[in-house]
């Protein structure tokens, strides 16, 4: 969306990250809520960038669309009768409760401009084919 000139359509959204449409209007309600972006009606309308893409972290984000559960993986059962695994659950426990610490604390340093830039300079690396949008919108 940095480098769309228009606004985007749910849709052309979708289509890009090979989803439904609704999962990506249900996500954009939460950025739209941080006022990370805008959505217009009509004829030519859809979503566009409402931030300074120096200034929104991939943390923001995350915690914009509800900080969903990092990782999928975990105990089943949090208090079984066996010790083996209650001993188990808890290391794991442990060991995901710090990666997630860490996981957080990085995205908490990555702006959406940094990733703007990098994507830039690897389209211009894979000579991007022509009619795709290149123009930026950066507030």
């Amino acid at each position: 969306m940095a480098r769309s000139q228009q606004p985007m359509t749910s849709e052309q959204i979708a289509g890009m990250l090979s989803t439904n449409a609704v999962v990506v209007r249900r996500t954009m309600a939460g950025l739209r809520a941080a006022g990370y972006v805008q959505s217009s009606k009509g004829h030519n309308g859809g979503w566009h960038i409402a931030c300074d893409l120096t200034q929104v972290t991939l943390l923001d984000v995350h915690r914009a669309v509800g900080g969903p559960h990092l990782f999928a993986i975990g105990a089943d059962h949090p208090n079984p009768q066996c010790g083996v695994e209650r001993v188990v659950n808890a290391a794991i426990a442990d060991a995901l409760a710090q990666a997630q610490t860490v996981l957080l604390q990085r995205l908490g340093t990555v702006t959406l401009a940094t990733l703007a830039d990098e994507f830039d300079a690897l389209c211009t690396a894979a000579a991007l084919p022509a009619g795709l949008p290149t123009g930026k919108r950066r507030r």
